[in-house]
């Protein structure tokens, strides 16, 4: 069996569907605010990587519980945004098509009717208390429902605005990445300077290896100020306490920002290798703001240690904890 595959929030949809629906129920009951602290919580724990996306999503969406006439609701909020459909899917649609998405199933039923497509693989929540029943459908888990669905399946065509849908575009013959109303093969797609950034900077990873980071600067800075105290020379103090820092950056970082518990001692010595530059620059720092500039030692060492934190990750995520594919 033939079909085309689309991703929906994002592809054919302008937007994201569950935070459009979360504003649309908002506006009629500001009470849930009640559960952002909830959420807020979880995001941090998704972040850290103690909770997963699907946990944290289940988590979201609990604000149905507040919610009687849900089927209602539903159809009230389609009818003002089904108009966020694209065009260039309006004009392309078939009745052969799929639309699989990380979205609820319950949120997605009325507009995939609407437009006739064959099928909607989506994850399955629980209208009543936003309780998940599957996993969040997305990236392999895509691949691994529709699959299993359809045993014969042959994905001629698979659109996405998202890279997460890798794994769905290696699965058709072809791939196609969406960009607004602006639709392109995806091996002739160039991302722009601002998305690789945004994709390197802006994902949890980052996130994580920042909030390491911080705990690494208290550290590195902790270590250099004690051993400052008992030796005169405030550079061989930093040096010092750069290297006492380090260790205990490569045991945070591999646990906590990669996720990876093989500890090796060819690895540790990778990562030290990719301190290198991130050590010289941070050298330069103290240097110039204690010698030349003559400023307090303490104000050289957090001014260090900050200036590194970029140049650091992007070593690591290319050495180290450098991602087979």
């Amino acid at each position: 069996m033939k079909i085309k595959a689309y991703d929906f929030d994002g592809t054919i949809y302008d937007g994201d569907s569950s935070i459009d629906f979360y504003k649309f129920c908002f506006k009629k009951k500001k009470s849930i605010c009640k559960y952002w602290f909830k959420n807020v919580c979880f995001f941090v724990l998704y972040i850290l990587g103690i909770k997963t996306k699907t946990e944290m999503k289940e988590v979201f969406f609990c604000f149905l519980k507040d919610f009687r006439e849900k089927e209602l609701l539903l159809e009230e909020f389609w009818t003002i945004h089904e108009s966020k459909i694209k065009t260039w899917y309006l004009e392309k649609k078939h009745t052969d098509d799929i639309i699989i998405s990380a979205s609820p199933e319950f949120l997605l039923a009325i507009p995939c009717k609407k437009l006739k497509v064959k099928d909607c693989i989506a994850s399955i929540v629980e209208i009543e208390t936003g309780k998940f029943l599957s996993a969040n459908c997305h990236g392999k888990e895509k691949v691994k429902r529709l699959t299993e669905k359809y045993s014969n399946i042959i994905v001629e065509e698979m659109y996405t605005d998202s890279s997460v849908d890798l794994p769905m575009i290696e699965f058709a013959q072809k791939g196609f990445k969406v960009k607004k109303n602006q639709v392109i093969p995806y091996d002739e797609y160039q991302e722009s300077f601002v998305e690789k950034v945004k994709h390197t900077f802006f994902t949890p990873k980052f996130i994580r290896f920042v909030f390491v980071g911080c705990l690494n600067t208290m550290n590195g800075v902790l270590f250099s100020f004690l051993y400052s105290l008992f030796i005169e020379n405030a550079t061989l103090a930093f040096v010092i306490g750069y290297m006492t820092s380090l260790i205990i950056s490569y045991l945070l970082n591999s646990y906590i920002t990669f996720h990876d518990k093989h500890l090796t001692f060819s690895k540790f010595i990778k990562f030290c290798i990719s301190y290198i530059p991130n050590f010289i620059i941070q050298l330069l720092c103290v240097y110039i703001i204690i010698d030349i500039l003559g400023f307090y030692k303490l104000i050289a060492y957090i001014v260090a240690a900050i200036i590194g934190i970029p140049i650091t990750y992007l070593a690591l995520l290319l050495f180290p904890f450098k991602e087979k594919k």
